[in-house]
């Protein structure tokens, strides 16, 4: 089977797969190598993902939605033609697309994908990316960084040795890397970025300005007005990448005016943007101990770097212009489909490394002396170090008689606990004595996979608790659980439970964030069995005039459900079919599919 790179992205996303000795862009249903990272419900519940869907964001946006990936990982929630939807399930929509056209392209079933994510996401966003793939069938077991995938779909070991900026600005997210290749090793030195900075963002400028010179309230307008005005103003954005002047033109309800722009008034209104992209290239070229003329290239990768003004401020900032690559938006697609075949030991990328680095800061909490109700922020394991990483720091007691210390970890760059992401907590015991002569080593080791092990050794009593942050809800199955548990001397205590997840995915397990672990414990996890009640819903199949006999055949996530012969004198027939959740339908007649769609099991 094969296995295929996946570009999830906030605009587009794009499938690759590794074929005769070069990775390949994989085509969907209409012939495009691009898919539109929007989902819809039709009248009759057909959910469409892609193209139809992104036209129906103007048309009907009450039952329509795109940009979730920002919310990744977030509480935020879509609402649907009435139905809610978390951005896992969204995406997970999108990446069922993609499967299905993968399988459409090789003639062969795709279990397995590698999936490309800004590098600068944090541990519940990667966590959330995993679950939407296990939500669309596929297994995740891999993510890549968005310009660690370019930068290796773009390294030609003929050119010698040479580092880069891998300067990736999709439509709604920045990741800025700084990369050195050498002898078939793409090493990545430094990662930057701003998750809430992309292409729309520039859509949005357009949009208030144009409601400012026709004396609109942006805020005022309702849902379909903005998607309309919002359509517009992409449009007119990029008409500017070819062209001086661009007019916008916009006769709505709600909505009428118009709006003249130049690439220099776009320049105008966009200096707080373009100071925020500033920062990110700073910060990655001061990690990574390069100055700017050190750079062989910069190496433009997203939808958004085709901008006039985008390239110009990177030239301005960088000394050089930027490399011009033909397919921007398809780059980290086709190193992500690399990826998947070095993942699957592919002859030709054997001798291929690709290095990664820890994006965030790991560490715990301290005590604040200046200020006892914020806590400060230790760093174990500095941002940018390279994986896998084991580090160490000894902290002391605070209080007289103290019998508990509290481990809390953290990831982030905030100098206080309350600005970072917090990932959970121990609670380790001590020998009671005088403040500051109980002490405790803290390890972090952080691997490839994202798994941190938390490790707590007691200096006077040499007692040593542990626990593996497994990334509850992240999609680690039982076999990940295990082989990381014996890794650590621990022993899995295994019970299947009834619940909605695919068969296989860890639920809960008894290291969780409050509980401390000995060596030769029994770690109890509960396990999915995928065995949620099935639920019940009704289909009517229309027969055709002609011939007076078929054969009718019923996949129910391309799982023959139903066969029958009947005669089409009966015109129809009712079926009942059982299942869980958001699964697709084909009806097959003489065995030519006649018709496809989702039916949601739990609407």
């Amino acid at each position: 089977m094969a296995v295929i790179g996946i570009d999830l992205g906030r605009t587009i996303s794009v499938g690759g797969v590794w074929q005769q000795g070069r990775s390949r862009l994989i085509p969907n249903a209409l012939g495009d190598v691009l898919t539109p990272s929007a989902v819809s419900i039709d009248e009759d519940g057909t959910v469409l993902v892609g193209e139809a869907a992104r036209q129906r964001l103007v048309s009907h946006p009450e039952r329509s939605a795109a940009a979730f990936k920002r919310a990744m990982g977030t509480d935020q929630t879509y609402s649907l033609a009435g139905r809610t939807f978390t951005p896992e399930e969204l995406s997970a929509l999108v990446l069922r697309q993609l499967k299905q056209d993968a399988e459409a392209f090789l003639g062969e079933p795709v279990e397995e994908a590698v999936v490309s994510v800004p590098a600068y996401f944090n541990d519940r966003q990667r966590a959330a990316t995993k679950r939407a793939g296990q939500l669309a069938g596929l297994r995740v077991e891999r993510l890549v960084n968005e310009p660690s995938a370019a930068a290796l779909s773009c390294y030609k070991p003929d050119e010698g040795e040479a580092s880069f900026l891998v300067f990736d600005f999709g439509g709604g997210t920045l990741d800025v890397s700084v990369v050195e290749c050498f002898d078939n090793v793409v090493n990545i030195l430094a990662v930057s970025g701003d998750n809430a900075l992309g292409g729309n963002d520039f859509d949005e400028t357009l949009a208030h300005l144009f409601c400012v010179e026709n004396g609109l309230d942006y805020r005022g307008l309702d849902r379909a007005a903005k998607a309309i005005l919002l359509e517009q103003a992409e449009k007119c954005k990029q008409a500017l990448t070819e062209n001086p002047m661009a007019v916008m033109i916009v006769d709505s309800p709600g909505v009428k005016g118009a709006l003249s722009l130049t690439g220099k008034k776009l320049v105008e209104h966009s200096q707080k943007l373009l100071e925020r992209m500033r920062t990110p290239v700073a910060r990655a070229l001061r990690d990574s101990g390069l100055g700017r003329g050190e750079l062989a290239g910069v190496i433009p990768v997203g939808g958004s770097c085709k901008m006039p003004l985008v390239r110009q401020y990177l030239a301005h900032l960088l000394g050089q212009r930027p490399k011009q690559n033909a397919q921007p938006d398809t780059v980290v697609a086709l190193g992500a489909g690399m990826y998947a075949a070095m993942k699957a030991r592919e002859a030709n990328l054997r001798d291929m490394i690709l290095t990664d680095i820890c994006p965030f800061t790991l560490g715990t909490n301290i005590i604040n002396r200046a200020d006892p109700a914020r806590d400060l922020m230790a760093p174990i394991i500095k941002r940018n170090s390279a994986l896998p990483v084991s580090r160490v720091q000894r902290f002391c007691t605070v209080s007289e008689g103290q019998e508990l210390v509290e481990i809390e970890v953290y990831q982030g760059e905030g100098m206080h606990c309350d600005e970072n992401l917090k990932l959970g907590k121990l609670s380790v015991p001590v020998p009671p004595a005088k403040a500051g002569q109980e002490s405790v080593d803290v390890r972090f080791t952080y691997d490839i996979n994202g798994i941190l092990e938390v490790e707590v050794r007691s200096v006077s009593t040499k007692e040593t608790v542990s626990a593996l942050l497994l990334g509850q809800g992240s999609g680690m199955t039982e076999e990940q659980a295990r082989r990381l548990l014996e890794e650590k001397n621990l022993v899995a205590s295994v019970t299947s439970v009834d619940s909605d997840r695919p068969a296989g995915e860890v639920l809960s397990q008894s290291v969780e964030a409050e509980t401390e672990v000995d060596e030769q414990t029994v770690i109890s996890l509960e396990v999915s069995n995928g065995q949620q009640a099935l639920k019940d819903r009704e289909i009517t199949v229309t027969f055709p005039q002609n011939p007076e006999t078929i054969e009718l055949v019923i996949k129910q996530d391309g799982e023959v459900v139903h066969t029958g012969t009947y005669q089409t004198a009966n015109r129809s027939i009712r079926l009942m079919l059982h299942g869980r959740g958001l699964q697709i339908i084909e009806i097959y007649i003489n065995g030519v599919l006649q018709e496809s769609g989702y039916v949601d099991f739990d609407s």
